[in-house]
């Protein structure tokens, strides 16, 4: 079996596979994607395959200065966005945004 790039929360599948979340927040432990990267997404809770993306883009972001875009591109609005960053990334300031799509 493959492994995974990257893994999402299960409760975030149905979004991304629908295209209603094209972007992920992550910490500097996952800044190492790049435009262009095509990545196997598995469920956090179990590492279950449930789709392939592409990265379109990345770039930086700091809780101060997520926008509506942002929480938009979630499928979230801006206060549910920066509490779900705050409880996953407690006493993080800094974030890089990947933007994708699901291609399969």
């Amino acid at each position: 079996m493959q492994p995974n790039d990257i893994t999402f929360f299960q409760r975030f599948q149905n979004d991304i596979v629908a295209g209603r979340k094209t972007i992920t927040l992550r910490d500097a432990a996952e800044s190492h994607f790049k435009t262009g990267d095509i990545l196997r997404v598995g469920r956090y809770e179990d590492d279950g395959y449930f789709c392939t993306i592409e990265v379109l883009a990345t770039s930086t972001v700091t809780m101060d200065t997520l926008t509506e875009r942002h929480a938009e591109q979630e499928n979230m609005t801006l206060p549910q966005l920066k509490q779900v960053i705050a409880d996953i990334y407690p006493g993080e300031d800094t974030f890089y945004v990947i933007e994708f799509k699901c291609i399969e």
